[in-house]
C-alpha cells in the first residue's frame, strides 16, 4: 500500500459502526490517496509521499453541521430583547417580526452581499473543525429571491462541502395567498430546482404559524416526484404529527421534535429518518418542553445535533457549543453528542462517505489538542482544534 499522505502517531475516533462507542484506536494512523481515506486503524508500515506526525493528538472525522440557515441579511436583536421582556415567538411572528423581517432584509440585499456575510458565518464553523455544512434557503419567499439564495448557497464551498436545501415553505409571504404560494412552490419552483440541480433536498416548517400537514404533504409529493429528498422542521412548538408525516415520505431527517409523540418516533424508526436535535433554538427561545430523547433511544432512532444557525431563534455559531448544550439540556451522552456531529449528521444529509474514519470515506479530518474525546463536549467557549484537513476533491 502506498499513500499520498499519512497522519501517524495519532489516537483515532473512527466512528466506525462496527466498533463500540466512538470506535477509538490508540496508536493509530490515517492514510489518504486523492482525498479519500485508504486506511484508518492501528499504526502499520505504509509508504507515503508525505508523513505527518500528529504527536499523539486525537483525530476525528471532520465535523458536520446538518442544519443551518446561514444565508440571510440583517439581524433580529430587537426580537431577542422583546423575548426577554416577555413576548413569545408566536406573538413576534404575528406582529410582523420573525422570519418576515429577515425576508425583507434578505430580498433587499445583493447576491454579493449575501455571499460575503455567509462566508463570514461559515468561517466560524470551519474554524472549529467543520468540513460539511448544510445550508437552507427560505428567507426569499418569492421565486426570484429564493433562486438568488440557492445560487448564493451553490457558490459557497471554498472552505467546506455544502449541502443545499430548498426551504421555500419557511413562512407564508405577505404578498401571496396561501394556495397560490403552495402552487408556486410545487408547480414552478421545485421542477426548476430539480432540473437545474440547485438543491439536494426540500424542507418545510410544519407548524401553526407556518404550514399545515396537508400543505407539507403536497410539497413533499412534488419534491419526491422530481427526485428530491425531503426533511422537515417538525413538532417544534406543537404536535402536528410532523415527525410521522416526515417518516411517511422517507425523510432524511425530522428536526426539533420537542413535541413529537411516540407514534411519530415509531414511524421515524421504521423509515430510518434521523432525529436532528437543535439545542440552540431550545435555549434561545427559553423552551421547557424537552425533546423525547429517551423514547428516541428506546426505538433506535438515529440522533444528530446541529446549530440551527439563524438570525432569530438560534444565533449560534459553534457546533461544539451545540454539542455541549445537547449534553447539558437534553442529557445526551458524550458518545451521542460526538456521533451526532459526525456520523449521524452525515446520515441526516444522506451521506455515507463522511463522518467516519473508514476506507473509502472522504479524508475530512479534525485534529485536536485534547487528552480525551469528552473534552470536545465538556468545555464551553473553547476551541481545541489543532488542524482541519479538507479539500474539495
Amino acid at each position: 500500500m502506498r499513500a499520498d499522505r499519512v497522519f501517524r502517531n495519532a489516537r483515532l475516533m473512527t466512528m466506525d459502526p462496527a466498533l463500540p462507542g466512538l470506535g477509538l484506536v490508540e496508536r493509530g494512523m490515517v492514510a489518504e490517496v486523492a482525498g479519500r481515506i485508504t486506511y484508518a486503524g492501528p499504526e502499520r508500515d505504509i509508504a507515503a509521499a508525505e508523513r505527518i506526525d500528529c504527536e499523539n493528538r486525537w483525530i476525528s472525522p471532520g465535523l458536520i453541521d446538518c442544519h443551518t440557515h446561514l444565508v440571510f441579511a440583517g439581524d433580529r436583536a430587537a426580537e431577542f430583547e422583546a423575548r426577554l421582556e416577555g413576548a413569545s415567538y408566536e406573538e413576534i411572528a404575528r406582529a410582523g417580526g420573525g422570519i418576515p423581517a429577515t425576508v425583507n432584509a434578505t430580498r433587499a440585499a445583493t447576491a454579493a452581499e449575501l455571499s460575503r456575510l455567509a462566508e463570514i458565518r461559515m468561517r466560524a464553523l470551519t474554524d472549529e473543525g467543520v468540513t460539511t455544512v448544510e445550508v437552507k434557503s427560505g428567507y426569499g419567499l418569492s421565486a426570484e429571491a429564493e433562486f438568488k439564495l440557492l445560487r448564493v448557497i451553490r457558490g459557497l464551498g471554498q472552505g467546506a462541502d455544502i449541502a443545499c436545501t430548498f426551504l421555500g415553505a419557511h413562512a407564508l409571504p405577505p404578498d401571496m395567498a396561501r394556495e397560490d404560494y403552495i402552487a408556486l412552490l410545487c408547480n414552478e419552483m421545485i421542477p426548476r430546482i430539480a432540473a437545474e440541480c440547485l438543491a439536494e433536498a426540500v424542507d418545510g416548517f410544519c407548524e401553526g404559524i407556518a404550514f399545515s400537514p396537508a400543505e407539507i404533504a403536497t410539497l413533499f409529493a412534488a419534491a419526491t416526484a422530481h427526485g428530491l429528498r425531503v426533511k422537515l422542521h417538525a413538532d417544534q412548538l406543537s404536535n402536528l404529527h410532523g415527525a410521522a408525516l416526515a417518516a411517511r415520505f422517507g425523510a432524511l431527517s425530522a428536526d426539533h421534535l420537542e413535541h413529537t409523540d411516540e407514534a411519530g418516533i415509531r414511524a421515524m424508526a421504521r423509515a430510518g429518518t434521523v432525529a436532528v436535535l437543535l439545542p440552540g433554538a431550545f435555549y434561545a427561545l427559553r423552551e421547557t418542553k424537552l425533546p423525547p430523547v429517551a423514547a428516541l433511544r428506546a426505538h433506535g432512532v438515529t440522533i444528530a445535533v446541529a446549530t440551527d444557525l439563524n438570525p432569530g431563534t438560534s444565533p449560534l455559531f459553534s457546533l461544539l457549543l451545540a454539542a455541549n448544550m445537547a449534553a447539558t439540556q437534553f442529557r445526551l451522552t458524550v458518545t451521542e453528542c460526538l456521533l451526532g456531529i459526525t456520523r449521524n449528521a452525515a446520515l441526516a444529509l444522506g451521506y455515507t462517505d463522511r463522518g467516519m474514519l473508514l476506507a473509502g470515506a472522504k479524508c475530512h479530518l479534525a485534529i485536536w489538542n485534547i487528552e480525551h474525546p469528552a473534552e470536545l463536549v465538556y468545555r464551553i467557549g473553547y476551541n481545541p482544534l489543532h488542524k482541519r484537513i479538507w479539500s474539495a476533491a
